[in-house]
């Protein structure tokens, strides 16, 4: 599915965007979940953590709160479930609650109901507010954003992986040493503990900019360069992009669910 805000003749949003999961070739069941918001120039990737119980269902709370919580707060007199943080600006201060409070969803929803107890779900957010050419970046897992730029890719995440822990401490690891540990061990994501520390970063953005969110199902089948190469190759055909970047991480073997969601800057 795409979006192109300025279809109505009113260039109220310069931003052209797209989003699409697949289950991949390995899977029976689809446990990613995304939501793009055009009107509050939002979106949003979370994938259901592989090997606990109703990956999907935390998945899909996960988006469903991040864009009720966005709905609700564009009322001026609504109330937020978390305090403010003043060192943030009103549009970080969104973002984090809203991944937050998806957060406590999740975890009590796990606590209460048997039938999904251990249930969690990676995320990454991206907001790029109206009134400035920031955005906005936060994420908790190993779901990515990455930004292509001029040609060059960049990945505005870092993983919270077992892998990268170990390279926090220990950073000349060799390739043998780093073969040994799992790389599907990810040690954060929501609805673990009560509380979750998010992730927040910023970027300034440029026409020509194209973001990429992802979950590993596309980022762990394809290289960055690969996902470089299909942007800008496509252009502004962020639909038809969705769709090569889906294809590519299939034919690199599919082997988990897929989804990516892009929207690049416009003049």
């Amino acid at each position: 599915m795409s979006y192109d805000p300025n279809d109505g003749g009113e260039e109220l949003m310069n931003f052209i965007a797209a989003g699409l999961s697949d289950v991949g070739r390995e899977r029976d069941h689809n446990e990613d979940s995304y939501c793009i918001l055009p009107e509050y120039r939002l979106f949003v990737v979370a994938d259901g953590m592989g090997g606990h119980s109703a990956g999907d269902v935390a998945s899909k709370m996960a988006t469903h709160t991040v864009a009720s919580f966005f709905e609700a707060t564009s009322q001026e007199d609504a109330t937020w479930p978390f305090s403010f943080d003043p060192q943030l600006s009103v549009d970080e201060n969104r973002l984090l609650t809203s991944i937050k409070l998806a957060n406590k969803r999740i975890f009590e929803a796990s606590v209460s109901n048997p039938e999904v107890q251990g249930m969690g779900t990676t995320i990454v957010g991206v907001l790029f507010p109206a009134d400035s050419d920031r955005v906005y970046i936060a994420h908790v897992g190993d779901s990515r954003c990455y930004r292509v730029r001029d040609g060059e890719i960049v990945q505005m995440t870092k993983d919270h992986s077992l892998v990268n822990d170990y390279l926090s401490v220990m950073p000349d690891m060799s390739d043998a040493q780093r073969a040994e540990i799992p790389t599907n061990v990810i040690t954060r994501a929501l609805g673990m503990q009560d509380a979750v520390a998010v992730d927040l970063g910023t970027d300034e953005g440029r026409p020509g900019d194209c973001y990429v969110l992802c979950s590993d199902g596309l980022s762990g089948m394809i290289t960055d360069e690969a996902i470089r190469d299909a942007v800008v190759e496509f252009g502004e055909d962020v639909e038809g992009l969705s769709v090569q970047l889906i294809a590519s991480a299939n034919e690199g073997g599919g082997e988990d669910n897929i989804t990516a969601v892009l929207f690049r800057i416009t003049e």
